[in-house]
């Protein structure tokens, strides 16, 4: 890692600046975040909680579609929600690696807001220093990534799983690390050999390795699906699903 850093505020600015799943809060590591705000702890360590959250999902996609909640499968609703709480973990953590500026996720000092129709307010706890040491390799960028994915990630995999295959919602974190590395491509197009990079080293964690072919960014495909598509109102494959063959 580098001596030099990036103040708090420009890095801030520029993972907004990628996007909504990107921008995060700070906040002193002490500090106790007022409702609206909740302990992100509390709804990855408590499989009540994260079945709460599954039942908000479940119903917002029901009223999506016009039809009851019953309508919609528990197992959609919680993948659906699983990738989520994924995508917007991750990205933040793929964002600073490609920007060389990783940031840490300490799930147990987060906070979240349990809002519903896009990606939620996410706070985390701010380091010591002002700045962040510059990370010169793609493997010292990518290791808080790699950590989220060892830590948070892999522990909400394990509490979605008794509805969920595993194959499914591993499938679903490659899948949120892809599409993160297409919207870094996309907003930030010099970044796009970056981000391959970054995602590429991701993906080689033990659970991903084995879950997708092609490249990031260009060419990848999960050989799983999150099964969103089991949505009468939706009846449409994402992009990189293995059922589309358009």
């Amino acid at each position: 890692m580098g001596a030099v850093g990036r103040d708090r505020a420009g890095l801030l600015a520029e993972l907004a600046g990628l996007g909504p799943f990107f921008s995060v809060e700070m906040h002193h590591p002490r500090q106790v975040r007022p409702a609206p705000w909740q302990p992100l702890s509390e709804l990855l360590g408590s499989a009540a909680a994260l079945g709460a959250r599954i039942g908000t999902v479940r119903d917002s996609l029901a009223r999506a579609a016009g039809c009851p909640a019953s309508q919609i499968e528990l197992r959609v609703a919680a993948s659906v929600t699983q990738l989520g709480i994924a995508a917007r973990l991750i990205s933040p953590a793929l964002g600073s690696a490609v920007l060389g500026v990783p940031v840490g996720i300490d799930a147990g000092l987060a906070y979240w807001v349990p809002a519903i129709g896009g990606p939620f307010q996410l706070s985390l706890a701010v380091p010591a220093a002002a700045s962040w040491p510059r990370a010169g390799s793609i493997t010292a960028a990518a290791r808080p990534l790699t950590e989220l994915l060892a830590g948070p990630i892999r522990a909400l995999v394990e509490m979605t799983a008794p509805m969920v295959s595993r194959r499914v919602l591993w499938g679903n974190v490659g899948s949120a690390i892809n599409g993160a590395a297409v919207m870094v491509s996309t907003v930030r197009p010099a970044l796009r050999g970056r981000a391959i990079e970054v995602s590429a080293a991701a993906l080689r964690f033990p659970e991903l390795a084995t879950g997708y072919i092609g490249q990031p960014t260009s060419s990848f495909q999960r050989n799983s699906c999150c099964l969103i598509y089991r949505i009468a109102a939706n009846q449409q494959y994402c992009g990189d699903c293995i059922l589309n063959t358009g």
